[in-house]
């Protein structure tokens, strides 16, 4: 008896073309907030759904999405007859910001000098290394500070410190900018900076705290400062 012949085997499906990344309401967010982080929407700015969908290439839902959760987080406001809003932080919400980062920023650092590992201590002792080459790119410099910062919350240890302090840094994007291109104030904040890891890497709690206080009591003075020059310019 005769076996039939196996049938050929099937082509292989063509290779199909990779599916587009739809942007989500994440990728809205984020969007959303590093342009109100770096002063691209500033205090005030009109937000759009249709204008922003557009700026940044994706659809108004996601957009809507991001917009009612930045509205959570107390960075939109809804104002009659004018729609979405970037909020606006008067000088006094400014200054109860920076008591409050002082007092946050003291307990990281103090943390961190009970806590950090030998990793944690060579992350920062980078990221300062790296700082003094961005001394002349005051927005590099800027997210490069922002990295030394969380790394000290991480080498911290403390979770409920990183929530409360990782809140209140959504409230300091409303600040728009960066004092970091006040005229000498990055060549400062760089040592001010290695000053808080020489006292985190010799386990000096109280050093540390005092140092991390004063960094960012420095900070709040070049803010008022950089303030202090945008309203000159507005009034020539």
């Amino acid at each position: 008896m005769t076996r039939p012949e196996p049938s050929p085997s099937a082509p292989p499906p063509p290779d199909r073309p990779a599916k587009r990344h739809r942007p989500s309401a994440a990728d809205a967010y984020e969007s959303l907030l590093k342009a109100i982080e770096g002063g691209a929407l500033p205090p005030g700015a009109r937000l759009r759904e249709t204008e922003l969908a557009q700026r940044f290439g994706i659809s108004r839902t996601p957009v809507r999405e991001a917009l009612k959760r930045l509205e959570h987080q107390g960075l939109v406001v809804h104002t009659p007859h004018q729609g979405a809003m970037v909020a606006t932080l008067s000088d006094v919400q400014m200054t109860e910001l920076y008591e409050m980062r002082v007092v946050l920023e003291g307990a990281a650092a103090r943390m961190a000098a009970q806590h950090a590992a030998e990793s944690d201590i060579a992350l920062l002792a980078a990221l300062v290394e790296r700082d003094a080459a961005l001394i002349a790119s005051p927005e590099d410099l800027a997210l490069n500070n922002r990295l030394f910062h969380r790394q000290i919350l991480t080498a911290s240890r403390n979770r409920y410190l990183h929530d409360m302090l990782e809140s209140l840094r959504l409230s300091l994007a409303l600040l728009g900018g960066t004092t970091l291109a006040v005229a000498g104030r990055a060549a400062t904040a760089v040592e001010e900076h290695r000053a808080i890891l020489e006292r985190i890497a010799a386990r000096d709690t109280d050093g540390a705290e005092a140092a991390a206080r004063g960094h960012i009591r420095a900070a709040f003075q070049a803010r008022i400062l950089r303030a202090a020059m945008r309203d000159a310019d507005a009034d020539r």
